[in-house]
């Protein structure tokens, strides 16, 4: 490398991704607690294109990965 050159050696580009690095996936839901994407989602990540992954970042703030109701006691156990 010449004197004064501003080359990198190794150039990675990043996949934009959600993760948060809490990951547990609701068993109701199926998604993710800390980012709200699918199990289906998340395996397919690094191979969708920057489209695809930008049409699910939009739909991410309005999903709910857990139901913020109660679902203990005897009602609960009811309505499974």
């Amino acid at each position: 490398m010449e004197a004064g050159s501003q080359k990198s050696v190794w150039v990675r580009q990043e996949i934009e991704s959600p993760c948060v690095q809490i990951c547990i996936i609701h068993p109701e839901t199926r998604l993710c607690a800390g980012c709200a994407r699918s199990i289906d989602e998340i395996s397919e990540w690094s191979r969708m294109s920057a489209n695809q992954r930008a049409e699910i970042m939009e739909k991410l703030p309005g999903r709910e990965p857990a139901p913020k109701t109660r679902r203990g006691g005897r009602s609960g156990r009811l309505k499974r």
